[in-house]
């Protein structure tokens, strides 16, 4: 796929992986749709990228949990270029508490956030994708794969979130349009600092050695090069395609190997 004067919108894409993607589509002529609740970092992003790559650019202010933000993203950009040919539902929220003390209410935020923005940008997308037969991505993760300790409600979203995109792969199938899933694995961003604790507030730090992750950078080349080549699923690192497969294979296995794994963390969940 030549991306030269497509249509992206991405969101969730004031850091991390979504500015990233941004930036990839950006360096492939693709004009673009930014979307998150950061407006102020937004109009910089767009700015520095309409300036550096000449293509055009467009910010705009929006809580993906908000079906109405959704089909604002959607008519702002039919209203600016005319038509929609890929769709980045990269908006996401994580966590890091026990089950047992976490508030409710953070499992309800991450899945209006994870889930629901996917559905809401999905559906609100779709008339105008199915016209370009473009394609729509969930932005996923491993922990859609496999249920990941502390993070019940990230787990649950993003194993909804996969269910969803299959079924919509399925029923689109024979229309030209294409639906891809990506996992991209651990990887350095904002997500783990910004992750809800028991009582919804931020951790404000990390709970990994970031240094030893892909860098959103990496990821979002990988990503952008799945959606030209129409790629179903992408499961990005070698540490994400074992976990995958032992689940599958192994699964009594897998649950103690992840169990090790989450009790290392600086954040002590396992207690």
């Amino acid at each position: 796929m030549d991306f030269k004067n497509k249509v992206v919108i991405i969101t969730g894409a004031s850091s991390g992986i979504g500015k990233a993607c941004a930036e990839e589509f950006a360096k492939r002529g693709a004009n673009l749709v930014l979307a998150a609740r950061q407006y102020v970092t937004l109009c910089e992003i767009t700015t520095q990228l309409e300036s550096q790559y000449g293509i055009k650019a467009v910010a705009v202010q929006a809580d993906v949990s908000n079906r109405e933000d959704c089909k604002h993203i959607v008519k702002q950009t039919v209203d600016t270029f005319g038509r929609i040919d890929v769709l980045v539902n990269n908006a996401g929220l994580s966590m890091r508490a026990l089950f047992r003390d976490v508030d409710l209410s953070v499992l309800e935020n991450l899945m209006d956030v994870n889930f629901w923005g996917t559905v809401f940008c999905s559906k609100y997308a779709l008339s105008e994708i199915l016209k370009t037969k473009g394609s729509i991505i969930g932005v996923s993760s491993i922990a859609g794969y496999r249920g990941l300790p502390g993070r019940t409600g990230y787990s649950a979203s993003k194993f909804a979130m996969n269910g969803f995109m299959e079924s919509l792969r399925t029923e689109l199938l024979k229309t030209g349009v294409h639906v891809m899933v990506a996992c991209p694995g651990f990887t350095t961003s904002n997500i783990r600092v910004a992750a809800l604790s028991e009582d919804g507030k931020s951790h404000g730090e990390t709970s990994m050695d970031e240094g030893k992750m892909m860098t959103a950078e990496e990821v979002a080349v990988i990503m952008v090069d799945g959606v030209a080549g129409r790629k179903r699923t992408l499961i990005i690192t070698g540490q994400g395609k074992l976990t995958v497969w032992l689940n599958k294979l192994l699964p009594s296995l897998a649950d103690k190997l992840v169990f090790n794994h989450f009790t290392k963390e600086k954040s002590a969940l396992i207690k």
